[in-house]
């Protein structure tokens, strides 16, 4: 590697530099060393960073870039980032969500409206309660307005309210199971 040319005069502290060893050569196997030692040098610097600098010297560098190197970034990030991720909920369309919701029990819908706002909005509509109340033939008296939000639920709540029942100590179907374990 080339590095600093001694000082030409003594008179002073400054110094006066030929070639540094960041200057590019004119022989390309060279230049692809050199470029490997320095991009493994920059290496061992972002290792030791700070998040704070490496968040800095990234925004840096990706200021610089093209839109075409900004798209190569991208889908490089993507393909590190696990799609495991994604929330299937807004990826798919509505109708497709409430579906999959359906086939949960009541405590795990209640459990699934902690996971996101979306998700609780998701899991409170009256579409997933209603069925649930059906099943039982657990009816309300009265037509909810469409302004009226959690209606079902509220009477399914109610509904297992009202049982009064505690867990049998007998096995009573996957069903009358379900109902009172949801109710505890």
């Amino acid at each position: 590697m080339m590095a600093f040319a001694p000082p030409k005069n003594t008179d002073g502290p400054k110094m006066q530099t030929k070639m540094s060893t960041w200057t590019p050569l004119n022989h390309q196997l060279l230049n692809d060393r050199v470029f490997e030692e320095r991009r493994a040098l920059l290496g061992k610097w972002f290792d030791k960073w700070t998040d704070t600098q490496r968040r800095r010297i990234l925004t840096s560098l990706l200021e610089r870039c093209s839109l075409s190197q900004q798209k190569f970034c991208c889908r490089k990030l993507q393909e590190k980032i696990p799609a495991e991720a994604l929330d299937f909920t807004t990826k798919l369309p509505r109708v497709l969500s409430l579906h999959i919701f359906s086939f949960l029990d009541p405590r795990s819908l209640c459990r699934c409206a902690q996971v996101s706002w979306h998700w609780k909005n998701l899991t409170e509509l009256d579409q997933l309660w209603m069925l649930k109340c059906l099943r039982f033939n657990w009816y309300i008296n009265f037509s909810p307005t469409p302004y009226e939000q959690g209606v079902w639920k509220k009477h399914y709540i109610q509904m297992v309210k009202e049982l009064h029942v505690t867990k049998p100590k007998v096995n009573l179907g996957k069903e009358a199971t379900e109902l009172l374990t949801s109710a505890t």
